[in-house]
């Protein structure tokens, strides 16, 4: 490969790693064909970029990016492929989901939240991470909780007051 066609990769794949903000490497390597083209449709349907690269571009192109990504050049070894999105847990279920008939992927690590994740034990962990969307329909369920017990206190509180006076009003006759 040619020095111009290595740097036109290295620019790309940056172009790629600065469009989101989740990232996660993973070894995909042994799966067959077959295997690998239903992880690539599965990570079509949710919205994950499954790329395949050299770790020496990869490191380049994280070493050009304006996040630090230094603690994950450990793990530039081997087979390396990267997916990439835009909600922070979805590749790390995406993984589990798939392992259910398959070995592969495995976590070699990630990038998420401003907090890096090394080795493939952090997958339970990846899983459970919140997405905005997640905290944010917690926190409305939270503020909700309040109110609507309020409304029914003086719901149930006006059935009783209504049930007295009727009783009141059936005794004064």
């Amino acid at each position: 490969m040619i020095k111009e066609d290595k740097g036109q990769l290295i620019e790309s794949i940056g172009v790629e790693l600065s469009k989101f903000p989740y990232l996660y490497l993973v070894d995909i390597a042994e799966l067959n064909s077959v295997d690998t083209a239903k992880l690539r449709r599965l990570c079509f349907r949710r919205d994950v970029k499954l790329m395949t690269v050299k770790n020496t571009l990869l490191r380049k192109a994280m070493e050009k990016s304006e996040i630090d990504y230094s603690e994950l050049f450990s793990v530039l070894n081997g087979s390396t492929s990267i997916m990439l999105s835009n909600v922070n847990n979805v590749p790390a279920k995406l993984i589990k989901d798939f392992r259910v008939s398959s070995k592969k992927p495995i976590l070699k690590a990630a990038y998420v939240e401003e907090s890096f994740y090394i080795g493939d034990e952090n997958l339970d962990v990846l899983i459970n991470i919140k997405s905005k969307k997640e905290l944010i329909a917690d926190i409305i369920a939270a503020l909700e909780s309040p109110a609507k017990n309020v409304i029914g206190a003086l719901q149930s509180g006006g059935n009783t007051l209504s049930g007295v006076l009727k009783t009141l009003s059936e005794k004064a006759e």
